[in-house]
């Protein structure tokens, strides 16, 4: 409220309503107001003014007219006049019998002037400064032309506020007052308060229903007290794998028939006890997609429970996250193996190898070749591990990949027809990437190596190379044993390994250099017919020149 309102407020605080009446005439006196002329409204509202505060009051306005048409029904034969104004004492609306309207007419009281002191001695202007129901009858107005007038002012609060949001007025003929007018005027406002009230209430929970019914990250059911559906939204339908075509079938059906979620609602129901955080597998369409389960059971302030509401999250995300760090976490631990096998084992390694050498130069060792393949196979495993351990710095370069292929296959071309693997090469389109030579090397000789040893009989590797969706990609294929769905999943997890000599890091590798270079990597697989590797790098990269792996 303005400032200058609280200060009267408080120069009628602890009086009477005949003192502030008398108070109230002999301000009017002092300001010179003529009590023989009809009271002068000097504030008012434009056309624009009073409509913006109209709107401001709407639903104010549409609540009060419910009751004052009612209570209008009621005395159709009574010249009766109802106000409504906002907390300065504006009037919004009026509405009243046709008899009464051509004396307010007279008076010159419209939708937008004001009461005030500067109006006279009024019942809504004291009922204002007052804080409480007033009432003026006859001859206590300060103006002539309204003694033959009983008016009747009671203020309403809006939305819990302590100060007032307006005033509901009557005014009607002084032949017709009556001490009851006061008190179903009041009645009417305390009704107009718990309606609004209410109403603000129940938008506030229809918002939040919709927030939580139309929400396209939870799936919420929520049924009454016994376990009957009530609500459903339409991520809660598609979670459940229910037809949402017949949504209707479900509602009012018991929750109990949902195999997945049933159980959990009838504990909560039985127990009045919360079920928080239940972890659910839900196969949609083949795939399955892990959720969190809540049902909490809703009370009203008499803690009867009134209903339970239960929501679905989808965690598949998280699952996965979850397992990729697992995996990362296996990578850092074989990080930090690479080091100290980079120190402790390649030094001996290095010195056990020379001393063999050494040793077959004056006599000839039983199984030398055998030991030494061996050792070989050693160092490289511990060159692996080094590759994953130890930071490298790649330097990325405009390279030809059909270049480097070629390199790659003059080494290990011989090795594959020792095996009787034969490879086939086809180059349609070959283009310059940024790279790492050397890496890209490391790249296609583990996915070699792997097509060779799926091939323990011998067989035929073809190598395609394309450029498709601006990436040069290379596919390898063989038609060796092949691999299973849950093996193809693991693919890439340290130490997974389904050879007996493996190591289970040579795919790692390949998908560390791919990450590094942006590239990607498909894999496709039968058992018994073989396996196609595809690995596509981009063609335009921003890198820097150096970058530390």
């Amino acid at each position: 409220m303005k400032n200058g309102v609280c200060h009267m407020n408080r120069l009628y605080d602890g009086l009477t309503d005949q003192e502030i009446i008398r108070k109230s005439k002999q301000q009017c006196r002092n300001k010179g107001i003529d009590p023989s002329l009809p009271p002068k409204f000097i504030c008012r509202f434009s056309e624009k003014q009073l409509v913006d505060r109209q709107k401001i009051y709407m639903d104010c306005i549409e609540v009060i007219h419910y009751f004052v048409e009612k209570f209008l029904a009621s005395v159709s034969d009574n010249p009766i006049l109802i106000q409504i104004t906002d907390y300065e004492g504006y009037v919004l609306e009026f509405v009243g019998n046709p008899s009464i309207l051509e004396t307010v007419n007279h008076l010159g009281i419209a939708e937008g002037v004001r009461y005030n002191e500067e109006a006279g001695t009024s019942s809504i202007d004291l009922c204002l400064l007052s804080r409480r129901p007033f009432q003026l009858i006859g001859k206590e107005h300060y103006h002539d032309a309204l003694h033959r007038i009983a008016c009747y002012s009671a203020p309403f609060y809006y939305e819990g506020r302590d100060s007032i949001a307006g005033t509901i007025s009557l005014m009607t003929d002084v032949d017709f007052a009556h001490p009851h007018l006061m008190s179903l005027l009041s009645t009417i406002s305390d009704s107009v308060e718990r309606e609004l009230t209410l109403r603000r209430q129940n938008s506030q929970l229809h918002i939040l229903n919709q927030l939580l019914m139309e929400t396209n990250y939870y799936g919420v059911i929520i049924t009454d007290p016994v376990g009957n559906v009530v609500q459903m939204n339409e991520n809660s339908m598609k979670i459940l794998n229910l037809n949402s075509a017949n949504k209707r079938a479900y509602l009012g059906a018991p929750v109990f028939g949902i195999n997945e979620i049933g159980c959990y609602f009838k504990q909560v129901i039985e127990d009045r006890n919360q079920c928080i955080g239940q972890e659910l597998s839900i196969s949609i369409n083949g795939v399955v997609h892990y959720y969190i389960l809540d049902v909490l059971p809703v009370y009203d302030l008499n803690r009867v429970m009134t209903g339970v509401v239960g929501s679905l999250r989808d965690i598949t995300e998280i699952k996965n996250t979850e397992e990729v760090l697992r995996n990362t976490e296996k990578l850092v631990f074989a990080g930090q193996l690479a080091v100290s096998i980079a120190h402790e084992v390649r030094n001996p390694l290095t010195t056990v190898k020379g001393m063999l050498q050494l040793s077959s130069q004056d006599a000839k060792l039983r199984h030398y070749n055998l030991i030494m393949s061996e050792l070989e196979r050693m160092n490289m495993i511990v060159s692996e591990f080094l590759i994953l351990g130890k930071p490298q710095v790649v330097q990325f370069k405009q390279e030809q990949c059909e270049t480097i292929l070629k390199e790659v296959l003059n080494v290990f071309g011989i090795q594959a027809a020792l095996n009787h693997v034969e490879i086939q090469t086809e180059c349609l389109h070959s283009q310059e990437i940024t790279c790492d030579r050397n890496q890209i090397k490391q790249v296609f000789l583990n996915i070699l190596k792997n097509s060779m040893e799926a091939l323990p009989f011998g067989g035929n590797i073809d190598i395609l190379l394309d450029v498709k969706d601006n990436c040069q990609v290379i596919s390898f294929t063989d038609n060796g044993s092949g691999m299973t769905e849950d093996v193809l999943d693991r693919i890439g997890e340290p130490f997974h390994t389904t050879k007996p000599e493996g190591n289970g890091l040579g795919m790692m590798i390949v998908q560390k250099i791919l990450d590094t270079h942006k590239g990607r990597m498909s894999l496709s697989s039968a058992v018994g017919q073989g396996t196609m590797v595809t690995i596509y790098f981009p063609l335009k990269m921003n890198n820097n020149d150096n970058v530390s792996i």
